[in-house]
């Protein structure tokens, strides 16, 4: 698994508890970290792909990315169907 990246995001100069919040207020100031980080995509996909439950990643709280999944997984399973349906034509 490849985290040089982690080492260039702007998160390296704040405390980690500011990206486990307990609140939604909490939520918004870490967000305001991520948003011009340089490795933000990175820092989400990671957090996607090692399903990764807790805290703001990528400026994503844990809800964020159960709907990113979920809509990730219902893309993949349309394109499933479509492939059969083109197969069986």
């Amino acid at each position: 698994m490849d985290t040089e990246w982690m080492a260039r995001g702007l998160c390296t100069n704040v405390p980690p508890s500011r990206f486990f919040p307990s609140d939604g207020a909490g939520v918004e100031l870490a967000r305001k970290v991520c948003a011009d980080c340089p490795v933000r995509e990175a820092c989400l996909e990671h957090a996607l792909e090692q399903r990764i439950d807790h805290g703001v990643w990528g400026g994503c709280s844990e809800r964020e990315r159960r709907r990113i999944l979920k809509h990730r997984r219902s893309d993949v399973a349309q394109a499933a169907a479509a492939a059969r349906d083109a197969a069986l034509r």
